[in-house]
């Protein structure tokens, strides 16, 4: 059902049963996956590639030009998995050479009035809640949550099943399971009543704690808390994911909260 009201390129890759309303625009280099629907005055762009059953609401911007001065009109993507949720006015920027593509995985939801800049890679079941500003180069793991009006750095990444409170400014890598809040940002604890909702067992959010307490309260740097949690730590696929994540980490990861930090809160 495509509306005679919206522009597509007759080169555009348009599957059965996809759904185009009045006024959006189709660009010519673009691919749309069967059972999609696109919302009046959306606009995607060259270079997408939407996958099925997506919705793209109303003024969304799908693989618009990157907002980067080192970028040259090189050939770049954006993907975007089947079933995932696009809210109004959204913006989502294709890749540069840098990586040549921005992802966004499947069943995600992208509330309205949020950016997902260049390169951006984004796992599956992830939420960016309204308004999230995020710079080029994020990676985000799997069933990670950043609530409204963040902001996130170029370059940060953020653990897979993390959440991120609303409003916070993340400068640092988040680590996986954990809860990130306050400001600056920091160490809030393990994201058990996600992790529960996902199906993990209590022994299982019980081995990530431990982890964590190595990491976060035993008063090691990160080097000796991860020699700690290998030597001392059974392993799990957990432990090893946390353990590589901050050992791969370049930013390096959120600290612990401070005394006044709690103090404030007390």
């Amino acid at each position: 059902m495509i509306q005679p009201l919206a522009y597509i390129h007759p080169e555009a890759k348009i599957a059965p049963n996809v759904v185009i309303e009045p006024f959006a625009m189709i660009h010519k280099d673009v691919e749309i996956g069967e059972g999609t629907w696109i919302g009046s005055h959306a606009v995607i762009n060259d270079g997408a590639r939407i996958g099925k059953n997506c919705q793209i609401y109303p003024g969304a911007v799908i693989s618009s030009t990157p907002q980067d001065l080192k970028f040259k009109g090189e050939y770049t993507l954006t993907y975007i998995g089947d079933n995932t949720i696009i809210r109004e006015y959204a913006t989502i920027s294709r890749g540069t050479e840098e990586h040549w593509k921005t992802e966004i995985g499947s069943d995600c939801l992208i509330m309205a009035y949020s950016h997902v800049a260049h390169d951006c890679r984004i796992g599956n079941n992830c939420i960016i809640v309204n308004n999230v500003q995020m710079a080029g180069h994020v990676h985000m793991g799997d069933w990670a949550i950043i609530a409204g009006s963040s902001s996130v750095r170029q370059f940060v990444k953020i653990g897979a099943h993390a959440m991120v409170a609303g409003g916070s400014l993340v400068r640092k890598d988040v680590p996986p399971f954990t809860k990130a809040a306050r400001e600056p940002l920091c160490y809030a604890g393990v994201n058990s009543i996600g992790l529960r909702r996902r199906g993990f067992t209590n022994e299982q959010i019980n081995d990530i704690q431990e982890v964590y307490r190595y990491i976060y309260l035993k008063g090691f740097n990160n080097s000796e808390a991860l020699e700690h949690i290998e030597q001392d730590l059974p392993a799990s696929s957990e432990r090893d994911l946390i353990v590589n994540f901050i050992r791969s980490s370049e930013r390096g990861i959120i600290k612990a909260p401070s005394a006044s930090h709690v103090d404030s809160e007390d």
